[in-house]
């Protein structure tokens, strides 16, 4: 696993009591080593905590690397783990909506003949829409609310220095295209980037980002459109005490889909 912060953290502690499946976690990296020190004394099985990345994409007793980690991160390490013959599951989708880097990871995955796993994350409905796909879809909207101390560090608000303490009513901060929200809000939705290789790509899907004093958690509205009719969803998510900017859904995704790569029963799309 590439990455020992809050979802680091959470999914390694579900590998290591079994709720994963059936499946180990042999190594562990991240850039600030204190983490990876602070993540092992949490677990029973203790893994090995790597000097850098690729000492981990190079171990031959590796079959799949979780990047927990950042957009960066992705960037960085994604073709290497696939150029390992390492399969790779990918939590920071945003990085995948650069269109080159996104197919030279295709072609990589498909000439090793690896899986590139993307968990639903933080929104309900990704299967649904990955179904409407199958026909035609009209629109895409992502209405994303989230407490301002959610934004903190967020380019569009440090680039417009937005004084998130002094909010007293509900701002957008933004609406605009998919691809565009994942560069100015890099940690805040990568849902939208998940919801735009589901369905209709970053270009055409549109989001909506709000930032609302009054919220206390994290909620996500999807609206779809096409030839099979219409499909509205709402999730409310409480987002980590640590790291306000994920929702705990969003480790349980990964959690689940581990299951679901390990497991002998797949359930849903």
């Amino acid at each position: 696993m590439i990455g020992c912060g809050s979802i680091g953290t959470v999914i390694a502690v579900a590998i290591d009591n079994g709720m994963a499946g059936d499946i180990e976690l042999v190594a562990v990296y991240d850039l600030v080593c204190e983490r990876s020190e602070r993540l092992i004394t949490s677990l029973a099985k203790k893994p090995v905590i790597t000097r850098d990345a690729d000492e981990l994409l190079r171990r031959e007793d590796i079959q799949i690397v979780v990047e927990a980690a950042s957009q960066e991160a992705v960037r960085q390490y994604s073709a290497k783990a696939l150029a390992e013959d390492k399969n790779l599951m990918i939590l920071s989708t945003g990085a995948l909506l650069d269109d080159d880097f996104f197919r030279r990871l295709s072609k990589l995955a498909e000439s090793k003949r690896k899986k590139v796993y993307i968990p639903s994350g933080a929104i309900v409905g990704l299967d649904n829409i990955t179904s409407a796909a199958i026909g035609h879809i009209d629109e895409v909207t992502l209405t994303t609310r989230k407490p301002p101390l959610s934004f903190e560090g967020a380019p569009l608000v440090e680039g417009r220095r937005i004084n998130l303490s002094s909010l007293k009513k509900p701002l957008i901060l933004y609406e605009g295209s998919a691809r565009e929200a994942v560069k100015l809000f890099p940690q805040n939705v990568n849902v939208s980037a998940s919801l735009s290789l589901a369905g209709i790509g970053a270009d055409r899907t549109r989001v909506r980002i709000i930032t609302d004093p009054r919220a206390k958690e994290i909620s996500h509205e999807i609206y779809v459109k096409g030839d099979f009719g219409e499909l509205r969803t709402k999730t409310t998510n409480k987002p980590f005490p640590r790291n306000l900017r994920t929702s705990y859904i969003a480790a349980l995704s990964a959690i689940a889909t581990l299951r679901k790569i390990t497991g002998s029963i797949v359930i849903g799309t």
